[in-house]
């Protein structure tokens, strides 16, 4: 729909079913944050909150939180924009179809952003403390603004046609930051408002910084999607929203006419405070670090400014369903970007970045008995070197020649695949001293961490069980072992206190396990360690949150008779993952009692979240 502002937007989704509505006053300190996340967890409407506490604009969120939403809100541009997408990625479809993608051309030169003279935002002005101060975790270290469009341009290179729009979180208060004039700007290796910023302070210059609020949700989408190249966040937005991305000048920062606020401010070179802790996306906060501080200048508002809001913490959370939705309008551009691909998926359910499983061809040679991975290292390495996939920490890659049936998003499915065939002798190749995603703290620093690739072909070599050994014999603080799947054993941990007393523990209980009769991977390839194994063992998303999140590679990668042999190291016992908490990692995120014991009120019949909640 061409929703000329978050407002349209609003009256569309409650006329149909929707949006709820909440009329009492509700905090925005933990609160609004924890009605959030239980209305996502119900799969509910998105939320209106009429009074918030401390500021006189009205809230909304969850306004991603279902594909079905996201399918209304975009019902009449979605299939041309995934046409559009697909074109980009791939022109030559056009070729074999040019009835289907005979408009498409003309979508994207329609969609182009639209300068316009003024606009309803830059009607009124007010300060950062006048703006809902959401505080979504109780460790956080004060308001975020968490739905933020943040727009930059290159100082060699401007205009609106190769700026940058991306989500990047704003921190509105705490910490060091003075009062209404200073905010927070953090952003992950890797984003292109990091090589913008670099150029301006290169030259000495300081860069401008407009963060856009609200406006229609084709905004907020077109600032998170992984675009191919040729179409700019401004255009997708455009076409997506069925309405040309209108903008202006004032003072030499660019406006989003339609945003319900614009935010504008000048980063100088060298000028960092500390920001954070934040609750972030892998289900732990992101601690305190230097990060470049926005010196605000205005802060503009539109008449009936509504603020827009999200959550995150361990998935899945209304960034999952962001993610569906990407995926569905990028559909195959990453595979056709890396041939021999046929799929790659970054599992939400490990916090995306930590975990990717992927399916490609092994075309190189004639197949013959105990070939090694050949092909598939080649597509894995150019998986780790293709945006923001780069900051991978585990890829495991399947040949589709072995089964026609393999499926990424069946992950029992596709970790038996893999256990029944995998040579951890050969199949494990190691990136050490290498980048990870700046909210992992399982790596050695900031930024800091290794991966793995395990790469796997051939026929079948083993069956894997789906009974614990009757004779497993525990050495001293291990025991309660669990079944997670076949193959597949998760073994309680004793308390990891340091990195020397960790590697202690591991080989004594390598050790014992190679003297019990585990010498080969048969029936158990894969061992993992954890603080609680009834927890890890519970359910898939268990595993794979604790396995992937709190795992290093090249620290926490163990074997059963593990070797090196010219710096390939590899084992001939089962693997042996040790995701136990250490020392250096974030703390998880944990909600507040007395807090949930207030939506819980919410949701009582009378309340306006009965039958949501």
């Amino acid at each position: 729909m061409g929703y000329a502002s978050l407002q349209e937007c609003i009256t569309d989704l409650h006329k149909h079913g929707h949006l709820v509505r909440i009329d009492k006053e509700v905090n925005p300190h933990l609160e609004m944050a924890a009605i959030h996340r239980r209305v996502y967890q119900a799969e509910g409407p998105a939320v209106y909150f009429a009074h918030v506490k401390g500021s006189p604009f009205p809230a909304v969120s969850n306004l991603f939180g279902t594909l079905e939403r996201s399918h209304f809100m975009f019902r009449d541009t979605l299939e041309s924009v995934k046409k559009l997408v697909h074109l980009r990625g791939n022109p030559m479809v056009a070729l074999n179809d040019p009835i289907g993608y005979a408009g498409t051309p003309f979508l994207a030169w329609s969609s182009l952003p639209k300068r316009v003279r003024s606009g309803p935002v830059l009607q009124n002005t007010t300060q950062v403390h006048q703006l809902p101060q959401i505080k979504s975790w109780p460790m956080d270290g004060g308001p975020f603004i968490t739905l933020p469009q943040v727009y930059t341009e290159d100082v060699d290179h401007p205009g609106v046609m190769k700026g940058n729009l991306g989500m990047y979180r704003i921190q509105l208060g705490g910490n060091e930051y003075k009062w209404n004039d200073e905010a927070g700007l953090h952003y992950q290796i890797h984003r292109g408002i990091g090589v913008h910023q670099t150029k301006a302070h290169r030259k000495g210059e300081p860069l401008k910084v407009s963060v856009f609020v609200g406006g229609s949700p084709a905004h907020n989408l077109a600032a998170v999607m992984p675009l191919p190249e040729g179409i700019s966040e401004l255009t997708f937005a455009g076409a997506l929203g069925n309405r040309r991305f209108r903008y202006t000048k004032r003072n030499g920062y660019v406006i989003s006419t339609d945003a319900d606020f614009v935010i504008t401010g000048m980063v100088y070179p060298q000028d960092n405070k500390p920001e954070g802790p934040f609750g972030d996306h892998l289900g732990y906060y992101s601690l305190r670090h230097p990060f470049p501080v926005m010196h605000v200048e205005n802060v503009y508002y539109r008449e009936g400014a509504i603020w827009p809001f999200t959550v995150v913490g361990r998935p899945p959370q209304e960034d999952t369903s962001f993610g569906e939705l990407i995926h569905e309008i990028t559909g195959d551009v990453v595979p056709q970007e890396i041939p021999g691909l046929h799929e790659v998926h970054a599992v939400d359910a490990s916090g995306v970045h930590p975990l990717l499983l992927a399916i490609g061809s092994e075309r190189y040679t004639p197949y013959y008995e105990n070939q090694p991975p050949q092909e598939l290292l080649t597509i894995a390495n150019s998986i780790l070197g293709f945006g923001q996939m780069s900051l991978a920490k585990y890829l495991w890659i399947a040949a589709r020649g072995d089964s026609t049936a393999l499926d990424t998003h069946d992950i029992k499915g596709f970790f038996g695949h893999m256990l029944e065939r995998v040579d951890w002798t050969r199949d494990l190749h190691f990136h050490t001293n290498t980048t990870i995603d700046t909210l992992d703290y399982s790596g050695s620093g900031l930024n800091k961490g290794s991966k793995v690739v395990i790469a796997a072909v051939g026929a079948k070599k083993r069956s894997l069980a789906t009974e614990l050994p009757e004779d497993l014999d525990l050495p001293d603080g291990f025991g309660e072992p669990r079944i997670v799947m076949p193959g597949i054993m998760v073994i309680q941990g004793a308390v990891y206190n340091s990195e020397d007393t960790g590697e202690q523990q591991i080989g004594k209980l390598c050790e014992v396990l190679y003297q019990r009769g585990l010498t080969t991977p048969d029936n158990w390839p894969l061992i993992i360690i954890a603080d609680d194994s009834q927890f890890t063992a519970k359910n898939e998303r268990n595993f794979l949150w604790v396995t992937f999140t709190r795992s290093n590679p090249s620290h926490d990668i163990h074997g059963i008779n593990s070797f090196i042999d010219h710096k390939h190291w590899g084992c001939t016992g089962p693997l042996v993952i040790d995701a136990r908490q250490k020392p250096h990692h974030a703390p998880p995120l944990e909600e507040d009692p007395e807090i949930e014991k207030r939506v819980n009120e919410l949701g009582k019949k009378g309340g306006p979240l009965h039958n949501i909640i």
